[in-house]
């Protein structure tokens, strides 16, 4: 039967005994390195004790006048001197992080939402916190959530009825998303505060596709409402255009009207016929938020 050796010892340096180590060599003294350290000098003496017990070896030569470092303490010292190195670069950064003086922050959002409400959040919290990294991903709700899911966003913007699987997220409502018409210049309802989408039947429409079912004039189908849809352009500015020129109308949602362009007029549909969009922040539930994502959730309420 074969008997095993020894084991080795284990080392278990604790981060208060390395810190007496270490004022001890620099000043080469117990009693120098109590007060420094707000210890006795025999408590010192005590925990140098115990970090040589655990070293299995002396660490200091004990002399007439202080102390001295032994070859195997002068190899601790490097190693020591690393380690609180780097746990003092480590308190500092996590104490920037919750001061806000680092950090990142991922924002997702669909496309309405970074007409004007997104950007007026991130530039108030960029001036109250410059040195945090701001990143912006745009995309339909579902693939923002997913975003959140896969820890790829830190907080979405989304919108509901849009938002189907809510299960995982904390939703916090932002704001109604109401919706506009608008109109050419010279239209014949141009200058009416609301209408109704009866108003609007012989129409042709400017539209994000050909399919109503995938545009936000989706929500006038239930209604029975068949809008004609004249022109395809999906961008913002190209539907703007369109009115503009008098080729047609095209909804605008609210969260967008402080971006339409001036030779543009907008009219409120009746919430009646197209209910308004709930919008809503929304971070990963059990996640902790992280204090950029707190302070950015902050601002994008109070803006709301």
């Amino acid at each position: 039967m074969s008997s095993m050796g020894p084991m080795p010892p284990q080392h278990d340096f604790s981060t208060p005994l390395l810190r007496v180590f270490v004022e001890v060599a620099r000043l080469g003294s117990f009693t120098a390195a109590a007060p420094a350290l707000g210890y006795t000098q025999s408590a010192v003496s005590r925990q140098i004790s115990t970090l040589e017990d655990e070293a299995g070896t002396a660490l200091f030569d004990r002399l007439p006048r202080g102390v001295r470092l032994t070859e195997p303490g002068r190899r601790l010292l490097i190693h020591a001197e690393a380690v609180l190195d780097r746990l003092d670069a480590a308190r500092r950064e996590l104490t920037d992080l919750r001061e806000l003086a680092t950090g990142r922050l991922r924002v997702a959002a669909f496309a309405t939402a970074d007409a004007a409400l997104v950007p007026q959040a991130i530039a108030t919290f960029q001036h109250r916190h410059p040195e945090v990294t701001v990143t912006l991903r745009e995309g339909f709700t579902p693939g923002l959530l997913e975003l959140l899911g896969s820890g790829d966003a830190d907080v979405a913007v989304v919108s509901y009825p849009t938002v189907q699987h809510l299960d995982g997220f904390d939703l916090r409502k932002i704001c109604d998303d109401f919706m506009y018409v608008a109109l050419p210049p010279d239209h014949r309802l141009a200058g009416k505060r609301q209408l109704r989408l009866t108003d609007l039947q012989d129409e042709e429409w400017i539209a994000g596709s050909s399919r109503p079912e995938d545009t936000l004039i989706s929500a006038c189908l239930r209604t029975g409402f068949q809008p004609r849809i004249g022109f395809v352009a999906r961008d913002w500015i190209a539907k703007q255009g369109f009115v503009a020129a008098g080729i047609g109308i095209t909804l605008i949602p609210s969260l967008a009207v402080d971006a339409v362009r001036r030779d543009v007029k907008l009219a409120l549909i009746h919430p009646d016929d197209i209910p308004p969009r709930q919008v809503y922040s929304a971070t990963t539930r059990g996640i902790s938020a992280s204090p950029a994502a707190r302070a950015f959730l902050e601002v994008l309420h109070d803006r709301a």
